[in-house]
């Protein structure tokens, strides 16, 4: 099982919901096909077919 396997999966299950670090999920989204866009503090992912944006902040190194 890969990293990113393991991450979806414990943020799949709501195990790493308030322990997750920016840079892997960052990783996963790109990964899954999500397009990043930074304005300053704000990253936005976005991907055809998912009509909701994710918008990611950096608190520390946790997302």
């Amino acid at each position: 099982m890969s990293r990113y396997d393991k991450l979806l999966f414990q943020i799949l299950r709501g195990t790493a919901d308030a322990n997750v670090a920016f840079e892997d999920l960052r990783g996963l989204l790109i990964k899954l096909g999500f397009e990043e866009r930074i304005r300053s503090s704000h990253h936005m992912f976005r991907k055809t077919g998912v009509l909701e944006k994710i918008n990611l902040q950096r608190e520390g190194n946790k997302a």
